[in-house]
């Protein structure tokens, strides 16, 4: 075999190989490998939770998309940190935290964000200096918040069914973005007479369009302009950010998904998702990087199924049980305040993730909420008119036609939440994960008993 045909394990210093179809000695260096960790059903799966866990040892935790929108909760030292937009691994002193160009920024949110949480406990200490921010990031603007409201209201008049969005102006500033629009963090930090000028056009096409709304705009300038001063240490080119973080020393690099694939503006129950990739190829377009450096992908699944807001749920329990795991899940939306929906675990949903994310393992989290059911279903298979079908249906009005069948485990009834290893879980407990595998056909590696760091079991 001809020497440029050699094809050299991937385990060299910084990822380095030799590449089959290049000419001897030309290395191609694939450097430092990125760990994902990623939401697979419609959000609240315990994400803030797993990325707390594995940044305890990382150098660099990064967001790639969506804004404060998001909500997660960590739990360190009994104290709850609620991160909207923020990385959520920005607790861990050593951590440089990283916010990329697929995420939009709402200025006052974050300091706000920052400020809430700087006061709860010392978990933050220190923040600004280990924030970077990339130059290419969209500004969310206080207009594109009122404008969410009133496309809600509006919604609600015409078609009497709103989305549900957060109104934290997401929707409006991604199509603000896509419509070529939009301004960015390098237009901010450049010229701000330029700025001005572009921030009064966008304000007067939004004002066009909604005659109600009321925008102060040399108000919103102001305070933009205060945010020059503060955000320019954090700001940097991304890409190049990036670029140097994966080809320079060995680092454990996290990337923290917000939302999740049910919610994905592509592969989501359309049109009641998010504007945003929530699912594995958002990272690379959201932080400037390439596919060959995602390395782990960690689907977070919670032991059965939640959604805040409107649309389609095959598994929804609109009953005393949706209600029990309610109560017992304290489902109520970080962001919103909302009540979430509650049903069993779906697996034909979260197979449908897999598909998408192509997960490597799973954290299954909130196990210890099913200690009281007697029995527990399962979603194994869904029926649109009497006929199976093989996928996981696009459209909304298909969707809500599914009839789900469930597969019925025996439950455990005990207490798990002082379990510490998988072998002390109950029997019914652990046959009811290694379900979860088989059907799947991913490990499982970590399994949630209770909201503080210690009661995330390790499997591996």
């Amino acid at each position: 075999m001809s020497e440029s045909r050699i094809v050299e394990s991937a385990g060299t210093q910084n990822g380095a190989h030799r590449c089959g179809d290049h000419p001897a000695g030309n290395l191609c260096v694939v450097g430092n490998k990125v760990t994902v960790v990623l939401g697979a059903q419609w959000g609240d799966e315990g994400k803030g939770k797993v990325v707390d866990l594995l940044a305890q040892d990382a150098d660099i935790v990064c967001r790639c998309q969506g804004g404060n929108n998001a909500g997660h909760t960590v739990v360190v030292d009994c104290i709850e940190y609620d991160f909207h937009l923020l990385p959520s691994g920005i607790i861990n002193p050593n951590v440089t935290a990283f916010i990329g160009n697929g995420v939009v920024i709402h200025l006052p949110g974050l300091f706000e964000e920052a400020e809430k949480n700087l006061n709860k406990g010392k978990g933050l200490e220190g923040w600004e200096k280990r924030l970077i921010i990339s130059d290419r990031a969209h500004i969310v603007f206080d207009f594109h918040q009122a404008v969410d409201g009133v496309q809600e209201l509006q919604r609600q008049q015409q078609a009497g069914k709103n989305l549900g969005t957060t109104k934290k102006g997401i929707g409006p500033v991604y199509s603000a973005k896509a419509a070529r629009s939009g301004l960015r963090i390098c237009d901010l930090l450049s010229d701000f007479d330029d700025f001005t000028e572009r921030f009064k056009v966008l304000a007067h096409q939004y004002k066009s369009m909604y005659p109600t709304l009321d925008i102060d705009i040399d108000g919103e300038l102001e305070k933009l302009k205060v945010y020059v001063e503060r955000i320019k240490p954090m700001v940097r080119d991304g890409v190049y950010f990036m670029y140097e973080a994966l080809h320079g020393p060995s680092k454990k690099i996290l990337v923290e998904g917000a939302n999740a694939a049910l919610l994905d503006i592509d592969f989501g129950t359309y049109p009641f998702v998010t504007s945003s990739n929530c699912t594995v190829g958002g990272v690379c377009t959201g932080l400037g990087m390439p596919p060959q450096n995602v390395g782990e992908v960690y689907g977070v699944v919670k032991a059965y199924t939640t959604r805040v807001g409107i649309g389609a749920f095959p598994s929804e329990q609109n009953n005393e049980i949706g209600e029990l795991l309610q109560t017992r899940g304290k489902e109520v939306g970080v962001t919103t305040g909302r009540k979430r929906r509650c049903g069993w675990l779906d697996m034909v949903l979260l197979k449908y993730a897999h598909m998408i994310n192509g997960f490597t393992a799973l954290a299954l989290t909130k196990l210890d909420i099913l200690d009281v059911f007697p029995e527990i279903k399962v979603g194994v298979a869904y029926k649109v008119d009497d006929e199976s079908i093989p996928h996981f249906p696009a459209n909304q009005e298909v969707l809500n036609k599914v009839a789900v069948q469930y597969v019925t485990l025996p439950g455990w009834n005990t207490d798990t939440t002082s379990a510490r290893t998988f072998e002390e879980l109950p029997e019914n407990a652990q046959k009811y994960v290694q379900f979860i595998e088989e059907h799947l056909d991913v490990p499982v590696k970590w399994i949630g008993v209770g909201k503080s760091r210690e009661s995330m079991i390790q499997l591996f």
